[in-house]
């Protein structure tokens, strides 16, 4: 109660949370539910194109996003 946060951006985290366990993706600042995710470096190319047939976006080398993965 001394540190006053807003209940959306709680609300949000939690969202992003447990998607990130849920589908090992990344959720960029400001994220918010149904916005597109970040494939961690963690996972190869090819794992991504076999994770993600609909494809992917390759912004740099290091930073691939993608569709908010459903489920």
């Amino acid at each position: 109660m001394s540190a006053g946060r807003n209940f959306d951006e709680v609300m949000r985290l939690l969202d992003a949370l447990q998607l990130n366990a849920r589908h090992n993706v990344a959720t960029p600042v400001n994220w918010r539910p149904g916005d597109d995710v970040i494939i961690p470096t963690s996972v190869s190319d090819d794992d991504a194109r076999r994770k993600y047939p609909e494809g992917f976006k390759t912004l740099k080398p290091y930073l691939r996003v993608v569709r908010q993965p459903q489920g």
